[in-house]
């Protein structure tokens, strides 16, 4: 008798390997996770409003969260335990009742436009303050409110915030809408994503400014243009969004290609090719979902949010509203093995058709980092987010 061939996930939209916990979020902070209608919330200890980065820094907490459309940072002390509990500190504004760009006022070193990525740095933290065009660094956590960054990246001093510093060229020591930030291994990441760019420090930086030692995505430190200037490429840029490693493999979301780039290593020479994507079939191929209106598990639409845990690789694929997750990349085009937020591959509805969010339901993920056998998942189209378990 013939053997039946062996069926793949991908290949039968009816099976849904769960990257999470199908039973959904453990805990749920902003919005309510049902019985309302998402819409901009009012600051408060409780509200989020388009929330695109968190950092759980142990299993215990600290947890820190940018709040992007409230400019904001809110601190728990401790791993929340309970939904809706809220936040002990902020950062970035008068107190928990304001919202505005930088308070309102001037730039300085304690206020914010648009934070996005947020990560543990050494001994502190470290968060893309996107529309200030810098990445600020606190060289110890935070424990109160407005506490002061320490150190600026992308601008000469606090005060600035124009892009480039204000050049219509770029450089070394100058950003463009930072959206992504990570610390691995004693350097530092960030994706200059307005510059079509990832910036690297060899060491931690220690002064205002410090000028970045490496590029991914153009060709030197003054180049700036859209997938550097032609069509896309193994090495090229439009959008990045966020930095992870994956064991020893550094990959970067490439959301405006609608593709995540995987390098073989950590790259050590500027504007190095990476040798593989997920999400097209081609270096030069770059529609979302690949040209289709449907997505698949080789497909992708904007994705933004990217981490690795163990053996996994997890993606946010923002605009399909899905969390996919591989086990390894063996060529270009690897589809996903698994799901979370979707019925099957083919599905790309904002809370999966449901009339509310659920605890099982995504709309718009922005971030995700893992701690532990958590995940923490920036839901920002649900005004919320997640604290997730792994499936054991």
């Amino acid at each position: 008798m013939k053997a039946s061939p062996k069926i793949y996930p991908h290949q039968n939209p009816e099976i849904n390997p769960h990257i999470l916990n199908p039973n959904g979020a453990e805990i749920i902070l902003g919005a309510p996770s049902s019985d309302s209608l998402v819409v901009p919330l009012k600051p408060s200890t409780t509200t989020m409003f388009g929330p695109r980065g968190a950092c759980l820094i142990s299993e215990t907490g600290p947890l820190w969260v940018a709040d992007t459309g409230h400019h904001r940072l809110l601190g728990w002390r401790q791993r929340p335990e309970t939904d809706g509990q809220p936040a002990d500190w902020v950062i970035g504004q008068p107190d928990f009742s304001q919202e505005g760009q930088n308070a309102n006022g001037q730039t300085t070193a304690a206020t914010v436009s648009v934070p996005t990525g947020i990560c543990a740095y050494g001994e502190g933290l470290a968060v893309a303050d996107a529309w200030n065009h810098r990445v600020l660094i606190w060289k110890q956590l935070p424990e109160d409110n407005n506490v002061p960054a320490d150190i600026v990246l992308g601008q000469a001093d606090f005060s600035g915030n124009e892009p480039n510093r204000g050049k219509s060229e770029t450089a070394a020591d100058r950003m463009h809408w930072p959206y992504g930030v990570i610390c691995h291994q004693g350097k530092l990441w960030v994706a200059d994503t307005g510059n079509r760019r990832v910036l690297m420090w060899e060491n931690l930086p220690e002064i205002n400014g410090q000028l970045a030692d490496l590029v991914l995505g153009q060709a030197d430190m003054n180049c700036r243009d859209e997938n550097g200037g032609g069509e896309a490429t193994a090495a090229s840029m439009r959008w990045p969004h966020a930095i992870t490693f994956w064991g020893e493999r550094l990959v970067v979301t490439d959301a405006g290609n609608n593709r995540v780039m995987i390098w073989d290593g950590i790259p050590t020479e500027n504007n190095q090719p990476c040798y593989v994507v997920v999400g097209q079939s081609q270096f030069d191929t770059v529609q979302l979902n690949q040209g289709v209106y449907f997505p698949s598990a080789v497909s992708l639409s904007m994705p933004y949010g990217v981490t690795a845990v163990g053996e996994w690789l997890i993606v946010a694929d923002t605009a399909n509203s899905r969390l996919l997750g591989w086990q390894d990349v063996v060529g270009m085009g690897t589809p996903a093995v698994a799901l979370t937020g979707q019925p099957d591959f083919k599905s790309k509805a904002e809370n999966a058709l449901s009339l509310y969010p659920t605890r099982q339901s995504l709309c718009w993920p922005y971030g995700i980092s893992v701690c532990g056998n958590i995940a923490i998942i920036a839901d920002s189209g649900n005004n919320r987010v997640l604290l997730w378990s792994f499936i054991n």
